[in-house]
């Protein structure tokens, strides 16, 4: 508002000077006449051709009105192109489903296409989780089993899990991981609007600070609904061969053992990791996207898919220091009974625990290979995205 007030100064100081009669019109005459005066001569033609162009009734004259609502909504189909290229996007899938929710146009949600793109989204999802799962399971063991005594590092830990189980347990857990894609993003998707609904202002309007906290929310909902199954992708991950025939049969043994509380372990770190994650993607994000459109932005909002993958690649990766070891306590706390002789501590008993065994490093187990799988997993779930968005007909 502060910008179209400051903006309407300027241009009603431009239209006066134009106005040579003061009449509250310019005419063809007025704007060679003015031309003239900055050393720029045109025909009355011209003069007539650039007035069509802002003239909107046909008079052959533009009055205050005319030129200020096309000096003030010249710019708008470059404000669309700017919301289509850099809209936040939820495509880049890297395997933590902590990300605020898509948001969708009244005319996406109309003509159906926010199904079609959730469903891509999905499917983009799957196969980047499916390729990155070695990388993800190695994480989860660094995770749990990784101390100071057990040294474990990426070639260890692949010769360690390919010696135990051979190269399919490489993608232990990886069928839970990629199950849980269509509830979490349907949920996450309706929760979200609702939440909007709740907040939206009197007066209609849904601000940022609304909208982060509506997704953050839809993102928490999302989250407790499917959490069970998180638990049993870390349980089979960490499993050894023949220790669950697969997810059903995990689910019954954890039941049967350690009862329904079981499937909440870890419930509270995983929730407080929600915001650090999802504020800082979202704030180093929009800091990027600002600096490329202030600098970089000659003629085109469109900054191409390799600027735009940079930018998602490094907001998340931002996000994921700040909750990693959340993350890391909660992995721990899912874990905890099926690591034999390992005494079940609560979210803050481990956090001091480890900190005193480890120090501050061992917050970060396991931080190699999650920020080794960033890259492939973004470029995957990129890819897939646009060939589904193809085959979809998808714009």
């Amino acid at each position: 508002m502060q910008y179209l007030k400051e903006h309407e100064k300027k241009m009603k100081l431009a239209f006066k000077s134009l106005d040579k009669n003061n009449d509250g019109k310019i005419e063809a005459s007025e704007v060679v006449q003015s031309l003239k005066i900055l050393g720029i001569n045109i025909s009355e033609k011209q003069a007539e051709k650039i007035l069509q162009s802002i003239d909107a009734d046909g008079t052959m004259t533009v009055d205050w009105n005319e030129w200020r609502d096309h000096f003030m909504f010249n710019p708008a189909t470059d404000i669309e192109e700017i919301i289509r290229y850099w809209k936040h996007s939820t495509v880049l899938d890297i395997g933590d489903s902590l990300t605020v929710p898509d948001e969708f146009t009244e005319e996406e949600k109309k003509s159906g296409q926010w199904w079609k793109q959730l469903l891509a989204g999905g499917v983009a999802g799957a196969v980047s989780r499916t390729g990155t799962a070695p990388l993800d399971r190695l994480k989860v063991m660094m995770q749990v089993h990784g101390s100071k005594s057990n040294k474990m590092n990426i070639a260890s830990g692949f010769k360690q899990m390919l010696k135990e189980g051979g190269v399919r347990s490489l993608w232990r857990g990886n069928g839970v991981n990629v199950v849980k894609i269509a509830p979490e993003t349907a949920i996450k998707f309706w929760a979200y609007e609702q939440y909007k609904k709740i907040l939206t202002r009197d007066d209609g309007k849904l601000g940022t600070v609304e909208r982060f906290v509506s997704g953050s929310l839809a993102g928490a909902t999302a989250q407790t609904s499917i959490y069970p199954m998180e638990v049993l992708k870390t349980r089979l991950a960490v499993g050894k061969t023949g220790q669950y025939s697969g997810m059903f049969d995990c689910a019954k043994k954890i039941l049967k053992r350690e009862g329904p509380k079981a499937f909440y372990k870890g419930y509270i770190p995983n929730i407080l990791g929600i915001i650090p994650y999802a504020g800082i993607d979202l704030a180093v994000y929009e800091l990027l996207k600002s600096t490329w459109l202030e600098h970089y932005a000659s003629s085109s909002a469109n900054p191409g898919v390799f600027v735009l993958l940079g930018c998602g690649t490094v907001s998340s990766t931002c996000g994921q220091l700040a909750s990693y070891p959340l993350a890391l306590i909660r992995t721990r706390m899912q874990a905890q009974a099926s690591v034999e002789g390992a005494p079940q501590l609560s979210m803050v008993g481990l956090f001091q625990r480890i900190v005193a065994t480890e120090g501050l490093r061992g917050l970060y187990r396991g931080i190699a290979p999650n920020f080794m799988k960033v890259l492939p997993a973004v470029s995957i779930s990129y890819v897939v995205y646009e060939k589904m968005k193809q085959n979809l007909g998808i714009a």
